[in-house]
């Protein structure tokens, strides 16, 4: 299902809640992204904030890359809530990410 590492999930949540400190490394850790990565990182948001079930993962990542006209990390980072849409994602998902979570702490 998930073709992005958990690992690279949990940076992106860790780098959005540094806020302005983080923000020019998230940018570039976000661009730094292969094509196949930067749309399953949307699709985890939107999932974790109820744009669509987990079940329909699939149809997330679809709508991902045809209505991708913003690179991802100016949009990923103008999303309210980023982390924890990411958070609520990969939870919904049934990711379990308490081992990389570690790494960061």
């Amino acid at each position: 299902m998930l073709e992005i590492s958990p690992q690279k999930v949990v940076q992106v949540i860790f780098l959005a809640r540094e806020g302005a400190a983080g923000s020019a490394e998230l940018h570039a850790f976000i661009d730094g992204m292969n094509d196949e990565e930067k749309p399953q990182l949307t699709a985890i948001a939107w999932i974790g904030r109820g744009a669509f079930e987990p079940e329909d993962f699939a149809e997330a990542l679809a709508t991902a890359v045809s209505e991708a006209t913003t690179p991802t990390a100016d949009y990923l980072m103008g999303m309210p809530h980023l982390a924890e849409n990411l958070e609520a994602g990969l939870d919904a998902l049934g990711v379990d990410v308490s081992g990389e979570e570690e790494d960061f702490l």
